[in-house]
């Protein structure tokens, strides 16, 4: 794919990251007049939805509401095929996207941001790239991705193994023949989840080793209804705005009652309705206090273990598959298409890795506590440095030689998950600290980014050359997002939201679940109260 060679060594703005973010900030700055380059790590733009190709990689927002919406015009002529949409449609949808609007020629791709340094004395950013480019820029913005760091597994061996392995985030991009081969797959989350259908149609034998037993609900996916779409088309504007004030994104009938209030058999009713709906949220936003209350949590997770016990015909295998030990919702939910069905077959068998732990990966295969297994081929779904790990993974310098790394060794820090204190001109698109991951993405990529260029805007027309969150501010929002984080069941997990995957790492409740609506009215409030918050100040360098 081809892209811009060609980088001024100065720019108003570099962008780190071509996905929907890095794109519509692009867009964006653009619009400001600003001059501006985006890297890319990968070889085309889509970030998220290039790198993850494996098979079945779907995402678990339905199509009508997985676009961006500053285009009224692709929202009309658009054509999504499923309810929900396939990596290769997103994709392709991600690259039209960037043609209709002549973005590439401001995209270098297949080049990694390793550094950016920011000098005081100019009030600019350097940017370093692994291809040798050294840029000085206004503005650093980071649309690195909440899940573009592939977590590598846990136990030793990989170098070791004869056979062929992939991660399912760096999936080669001519599909591989599993036809005939002994294969097996480590992890459960979502990308396993989704994966581990089409490999067992695909392989002789597959083997799942699971650690931690997920909660899976049905997507009931198929051709995209054409009557909900032309409804959706024709009110789209109320549609979005409907979903900017919801709680996660998309908006849905509020729950008014407790889980503990009505009678069981209204609850199952209820529960089953919402199962058969095929969605992320429709369970979850049952009740009121489900996400709150242990007791409610356990009405919904029984529902959701009962309907697997159903699936999965042998008993043995259906406990193990059952969720325990976390509340339901806590960890990513997962949508999938014949997942525990897909243990009825003969062919496929699972591990307990709780009853005999992985030990080491070998030549031949996996050995766990009990026995080494061989196999032809390993899939790694083992999920993700989340949140923190693209950022990080980045030398970043601001204020007197502050790094970032530094600054979050105790659990990332920031101010509405957009910049952080001792770091000017440096923001983070879906920040620690924002919706972000439990949000639908695009809705809150387009906030965070329709809401940057605000900021821009506004230190153009008053010739201010420096913006940064003031360490009262992002000590007060930390507090906040913890204590909103507090009133629910989400910190008693174990989970990537706290970094609890990645050995190590800081144990925090990293996103803002005081929901999409009442966060982008925060925003918009500081922005009313002249970006309160933050510390804006200085005339821009001659």
């Amino acid at each position: 794919m081809s892209s811009s060679s060609t980088v001024p060594a100065e720019l108003d703005a570099v962008v780190v990251g071509a996905g929907f973010s890095g794109l519509y900030m692009l867009y964006r700055l653009r619009e400001l007049g600003m001059s501006a380059r985006v890297f890319e790590a990968g070889d085309d733009v889509g970030g998220t939805w290039y790198w993850n190709r494996y098979p079945g990689a779907r995402c678990d927002v339905e199509s009508m509401h997985y676009s961006f919406s500053f285009d009224p015009e692709l929202e009309q002529e658009w054509e999504w095929t499923e309810k929900y949409p396939s990596q290769p449609e997103i994709l392709a949808y991600i690259r039209h996207v960037a043609e209709r609007h002549d973005l590439r020629h401001d995209v270098v791709l297949s080049t990694r941001v390793t550094a950016a340094h920011f000098d005081e004395g100019s009030r600019r950013w350097t940017v370093r790239t692994d291809r040798g480019h050294v840029v000085s820029a206004r503005y650093c913005v980071l649309a690195v991705g909440c899940l573009s760091v592939p977590k590598a597994p846990e136990v030793p061996g990989l170098e070791n193994f004869r056979g062929s392995w992939y991660h399912t985030s760096q999936w080669p991009e001519d599909d591989v023949d599993f036809s005939g081969q002994r294969v097996a797959v480590i992890g459960t989350g979502s990308s396993g989840i989704q994966a581990i259908p089409i490999l067992a149609e695909r392989a002789a034998e597959l083997t799942v080793f699971q650690r931690t037993a997920n909660f899976c609900l049905p997507t009931f996916n198929g051709p995209i209804d054409r009557e909900m779409v032309a409804e959706i088309k024709a009110t789209y504007p109320e549609v979005r705005e409907a979903g900017r004030n919801s709680g996660f994104g998309i908006a849905i009938e509020a729950p008014t009652r407790s889980a503990l209030e009505v009678s069981e058999d209204e609850r199952l009713r209820t529960y089953e309705e919402r199962w058969n709906r095929g969605n992320l949220t429709g369970v979850l936003q049952a009740y009121t206090d489900l996400l709150t209350d242990q007791a409610a949590n356990d009405t919904a997770a029984d529902f959701v273990r009962d309907r697997i016990r159903e699936t999965v015909t042998d008993p043995a295998t259906a406990e193990k598959l059952l969720p325990r030990g976390h509340a339901f919702g806590t960890k990513r939910p997962c949508l999938g298409t014949g997942y525990y069905e897909t243990f009825n077959r003969d062919d496929v068998h699972l591990v307990d890795l709780r009853e005999t732990p992985l030990v080491e990966i070998t030549e031949r295969g996996l050995r766990t506590s009990e026995r080494e297994y061989e196999f032809d081929s390993i899939v790694l779904a083992t999920g993700f440095d989340a949140m923190t790990g693209a950022f990080l993974a980045i030398d970043i310098r601001g204020r007197d030689g502050l790094t970032l790394r530094e600054k979050w060794s105790q659990g990332p820090v920031g101010y509405l998950g957009l910049g952080v204190a001792g770091f000017p001109n440096l923001f983070t698109i879906t920040g620690p600290g924002s919706p972000s991951v439990l949000s639908n993405m695009i809705v809150s990529i387009e906030q965070h980014v329709d809401w940057i260029a605000g900021l821009l805007s506004h230190l153009d027309a008053n010739g201010l050359s420096t913006v940064e969150a003031s360490e009262a501010a992002e000590k007060e929002w930390g507090e906040h997002v913890r204590e909103c984080g507090e009133a629910t069941l989400y910190p008693k997990t174990d989970s990537w939201y706290m970094g609890a995957n990645v050995p190590g790492k800081p144990r925090v409740f990293m996103a803002y679940i005081g929901g999409v609506g009442v966060y982008r009215e925060k925003c918009r409030e500081v922005a009313g109260n002249g970006y309160e918050g933050f510390v804006l100040q200085g005339s821009v360098a001659g």
